[in-house]
C-alpha cells in the first residue's frame, strides 16, 4: 500500500499573542482541547503500517512537505518511479513547485487510495503560463501569486492542469514557485506544475536532501525527458491554451475584502476601500452610509482611551504556508520590522498580532539573522507552528475591541499573510479581510488602518516627530537576498526535521490503545462512532429518486466550503454550542469547527453555520438560518434540516456558480447528506466538493448554459422531484435528468457523476 503521511496542524490557535511564551502557551492550549483527537490519531499511528503522523507544533503539512517528506522520484527497491501525492486539504497542490505531482482530494478519495485504489480523471486540458521578465524591486512572490489567481481566474481553469514555463522561470526560486503551485485552489486548477530543474536540485541540496539523492533524482528525470534545462534552447510547447505574463508587470498588491481573486493594487487600496463602503453589500460592497462612514467608536483598552473606525485593522497575522515557506518575504517582514523600529514606530496594542511559521526552520533563520527581536517589538512574536489565521484559528480579540465593533457596527479589518479571505473565516468579527505579503501584512499593522494611501499618507510619526513613509520602512530586493543567502542554511533544514520524527514530551506522553479496533466512548464530544458504517449492507441499495423534495436553502454565486461547513469558532448561539452546553461542556472548551471533526453530531450542527452565510430566502439578511417552507418559520438551518427529517421530506439546495470553492473539507458534503440534503442544483461546481458530494450520495446537478434559478423563475419555495433512473447501469455520466416542481415547471439539467 502507499505510504500515508499525517501532518497535525489544524488545531493551534491564537489563544496568546503578543508574548514570548505564546508558542507553548498555545501549545498547552492546544493539547488540553484536543487530548481526545490526539490520542486517535496516536493510536492510528501505532495500529496502521506504512502510517506516519508528524505530531502537533512540528509545523504545516505543506511546508513540511516540500522541505521534507516529498521524494520527487521514489527508489523502491531499486525500482525508481516518479513521486506523486493526493492530500485531503485542497493546498496539497503547493507540492507541485517542487516538480511533484500533487492535487487536493476528498477525504473518501483519500481513504480509498489509502486502501490500494487507484484514482482514475479524464484527461485534464493542460493551460500553458508562460513566464517572461523579472519581479521589480521591492516586488514580493505574494504580489505575483495574487496577480496569477486573478489573470487564471479570468481565464476559467477549473478542473485544468496549468503547467509554467518560459524564462521568466530562471527568476523564480523554489520558494516562489511553491507560493505560485500552493494557490491552485484559489485559481481554480486541478494543480499549477513546474518541471524540475536546476532551481529544483539546488532546493533539494538545501533542504537537507543528500547529494546522492539529487543524483539520482536528476538522472532518472534527465533519462526520462522529464527535466528541463533553461541552458538549452527550448522546443515551442502544445498546450490547450495560453496565458503569458511579464514579471516586470507585476505590481505591489492586496487581494480582497471576501474573495482571494479580487486583487488590489497597493496604489489604489485606499481609493478601492472607499468604494467598498459605498458599494451594496456583496464582494466588494459594505453598504456603509455616506453619514455613517468617518464615525469614530471610543473605547478603553486596558485602562487606556483608544478608538476604531471602519477600516481599522484589528488582526495582523504573518500565518500560512503560502508565505511563511519562503524565506524571502519572511526576512523582509522582519527587515521592514527593522526600519520601523529603529525610527521608533510602534503597532497600537489593541491589535491582534502574530507570527505562525509553517516550520521550525522559520525559527531558526530568523534567529540567525538578528531579526526575530525588532518583529517581536512590534508584537509579532512566534505563536505556534500550524494554520493558525489562514484557516479561522484566530483566536479571540480583545473583549473591549470587541464591543467596540459589535456596538457601533465597526468594519473592522484584518491583513494576513494567508491563501484565503472569505466571510466569516478569519474571524467572525472582522467583516473586511485582506490577503497580502508578510512585509505589507508589518506595514499595514503599523498603519493601522486599510484606509491609507502609502504613497501619499505616513504609516506613522517617528521618535523624533517625522513623518514616516511607506518608502522609509520598505527593504530592496537586494537587502533581502543578502540576509537570505548568510541566514538560510541546510544544517537548518537537517536540524529540524532530524527533531520532528521524535515527538514532543506532551505528545510522547499521551496514553494509546494497544487495541488494533479503536474503543468508542460514547460520552466523547470529540472522537464519535460515525453512522455512515452502520446498517450498511454487502450490495449498494441502488439509486432512488428525489421525489417532492423541499429546498432547504437558495444560494447565489460564490458559496464556498467554508460557508458550508465551517472551520473557525463555534457562535455561542449556534446548534453546535447548544449540544455542547447539554453535555456540560463549557464556552471556553468549545473549541472550533475544525477540532471537533471527529464528532458527526457537532458537524453536522455546524452544517451551514457561518455567520456570514447569505441564503435568499431571508431576503437580505445575513446569518445561519432559513425558512422552514410549509410553516414558514425562521429557524437554524440545522433546525429546519430536522425537521424536514422528522416530517419525512427530503430537500435540495439550489446555487450559483463556483458551489463548494475553497477547501477540500468532505464535512461539506458528510454534513449536508446529515441533514438530508439528496441533491444540489447549481450553475457550477469546484471539482473536489462535487466528488465530495457523489461520494456521499448527494446528487450535483448542473443547471443548462444560460439558466439559473432566477431565469427558471425558481423562488425555492417548490417542491422538486428529479427523475433518475432506478438502474445504476442507466447512469452515465453528463447525461440529461429532468427535474419538475409542483407548480409545473420543468428544466432539464446536467448530471454531473464524472471525473472532469
Amino acid at each position: 500500500l502507499v505510504p500515508v503521511d499525517l501532518v497535525v496542524d489544524h488545531s493551534v490557535q491564537v489563544d496568546v499573542a503578543r508574548s514570548e511564551n505564546a508558542v507553548q502557551a498555545n501549545m498547552e492550549l492546544e493539547f488540553s482541547r484536543n487530548k481526545e483527537r490526539f490520542g486517535f490519531l496516536k493510536w492510528g499511528s501505532t495500529a496502521f503500517n506504512n502510517m506516519l503522523v508528524v505530531p502537533p507544533g512540528s509545523g504545516i503539512v505543506h511546508q513540511v512537505n516540500l522541505e521534507y517528506l516529498a521524494r520527487v522520484v521514489f527508489n523502491n527497491g531499486g525500482i525508481l518511479y516518479p513521486d506523486s501525492v493526493v492530500g485531503t486539504d485542497s493546498h496539497t497542490t503547493m507540492i507541485d513547485g517542487l516538480g511533484v505531482a500533487g492535487w487536493g482530494v476528498g477525504g473518501i478519495e483519500a481513504e480509498a487510495t489509502m486502501l490500494g485504489q487507484p484514482m482514475s480523471m479524464v484527461l485534464p486540458a493542460v493551460v500553458g503560463f508562460k513566464l517572461s521578465g523579472k519581479l521589480r524591486n521591492g516586488v514580493t512572490a505574494t504580489d505575483l501569486v495574487l496577480t496569477v489567481t486573478q489573470m487564471l481566474r479570468k481565464h476559467g481553469v477549473v478542473g485544468k492542469f496549468v503547467e509554467f514555463y518560459g524564462g521568466g522561470m530562471g527568476e523564480l526560486s523554489l520558494a516562489d514557485r511553491a507560493t505560485i503551485a500552493n494557490m491552485a485552489p484559489e485559481y481554480g486548477a486541478t494543480m499549477g506544475f513546474f518541471p524540475v530543474d536546476a532551481k529544483t536540485l539546488d532546493y533539494l541540496k538545501l533542504t537537507g536532501r543528500s547529494d546522492e539523492t539529487v543524483a539520482m533524482i536528476e538522472t532518472y528525470l534527465r533519462a526520462n525527458n522529464m527535466f528541463v534545462d533553461y541552458k538549452q534552447v527550448q522546443a515551442e510547447r502544445v498546450y490547450s491554451s495560453y496565458l503569458e505574463l511579464d514579471l516586470d508587470e507585476v505590481e505591489p498588491c492586496l487581494s480582497g475584502p471576501k474573495r482571494p481573486h479580487d486583487r488590489v493594487t497597493l496604489k489604489n487600496m485606499k481609493s478601492d476601500w472607499l468604494s467598498c463602503l459605498d458599494n451594496k453589500v456583496g464582494f466588494k460592497g459594505f453598504a456603509v452610509p455616506k453619514e455613517s462612514q468617518g464615525k469614530v467608536a471610543e473605547f478603553s483598552f486596558r485602562g487606556t482611551p483608544a478608538k476604531i473606525k471602519h477600516g481599522d485593522v484589528v488582526i495582523a497575522a504573518i500565518t500560512s504556508c503560502t508565505n511563511t515557506s519562503n524565506p524571502n518575504v519572511m526576512l523582509g517582514a522582519a527587515l521592514v520590522a527593522k526600519k520601523a523600529c529603529d525610527l521608533g514606530l510602534e503597532v497600537k496594542p489593541w491589535i491582534k498580532t502574530s507570527l505562525a511559521p509553517g516550520s521550525g526552520v522559520v525559527k531558526k533563520y530568523l534567529d540567525k539573522s538578528g531579526l526575530q527581536k525588532y518583529l517581536n517589538q512590534l508584537g509579532f512574536n512566534i505563536v505556534g507552528y500550524g494554520c493558525t489565521t489562514c484557516i479561522g484559528n484566530s483566536g479571540d480579540l480583545d473583549e473591549s475591541v470587541a464591543a467596540a465593533i459589535t456596538d457601533n457596527d465597526v468594519v473592522a479589518a484584518a491583513v494576513l499573510s494567508g491563501n484565503r479571505n472569505f466571510e466569516g473565516r478569519v474571524h467572525a468579527l472582522t467583516r473586511a479581510n485582506y490577503l497580502a505579503s508578510p512585509p505589507l501584512v508589518v506595514a499595514y499593522a503599523l498603519a493601522g488602518t486599510v484606509n491609507i494611501d502609502f504613497e501619499k499618507e505616513p504609516v506613522g510619526i517617528s521618535k523624533d516627530g517625522k513623518e514616516v513613509y511607506f518608502r522609509d520602512i520598505w527593504p530592496t530586493t537586494d537587502e533581502i537576498a543578502e540576509v537570505v543567502k548568510a541566514s538560510v542554511l541546510p544544517d537548518m533544514f537537517k536540524g529540524t526535521y532530524e527533531a520532528i520524527t521524535k515527538g514532543n514530551p506532551m505528545w510522547n506522553e499521551l496514553p494509546v490503545s494497544a487495541s488494533t479496533l479503536y474503543p468508542w466512548d460514547p460520552k466523547s464530544t470529540y472522537i464519535h462512532e460515525p453512522p455512515y458504517f452502520k446498517d450498511m449492507t454487502m450490495t449498494p441499495p441502488g439509486a432512488r429518486p428525489v421525489k417532492d423534495a423541499y429546498c432547504l436553502l437558495n444560494f447565489g454565486d460564490s458559496i464556498t466550503t467554508d460557508h458550508i461547513s465551517p472551520a473557525g469558532s463555534i457562535h455561542p448561539d449556534s446548534p453546535a454550542a447548544k449540544y455542547l452546553k447539554e453535555r456540560n461542556v463549557e464556552r471556553k472548551d468549545f473549541n472550533s469547527y475544525g477540532s471537533r471533526r471527529g464528532n458527526d453530531e457537532i458537524m453536522a450542527r455546524g452544517t451551514f453555520a457561518n455567520i456570514r452565510i447569505v441564503n435568499k430566502f431571508l431576503k437580505g439578511e445575513v446569518g445561519p438560518q432559513t425558512i422552514h417552507v410549509p410553516s414558514g418559520e425562521k429557524l437554524a438551518v440545522f433546525d429546519a434540516a430536522m425537521k424536514y427529517k422528522n416530517e419525512g421530506h427530503d430537500t435540495i439546495i439550489l446555487a450559483g456558480a463556483e458551489y463548494g470553492s475553497g477547501s477540500s473539507r468532505d464535512w461539506a458534503a458528510k454534513g449536508p447528506m446529515l441533514q438530508g440534503v439528496k441533491a444540489v442544483i447549481a450553475k457550477s461546481f469546484e471539482r473536489i466538493h462535487r466528488s465530495n458530494l457523489a461520494g456521499m450520495g448527494i446528487v450535483p446537478l448542473c443547471f443548462k448554459a444560460g439558466e439559473d434559478a432566477d431565469t427558471l423563475g425558481l423562488t425555492g419555495h417548490e417542491r422538486y422531484t428529479i427523475q433518475l433512473p432506478t438502474d445504476v447501469n442507466e447512469i452515465k455520466p453528463g447525461q440529461d435528468v429532468t427535474v419538475t416542481t409542483d407548480n409545473g415547471k420543468s428544466f432539464t439539467c446536467t448530471l454531473r457523476f464524472d471525473t472532469e
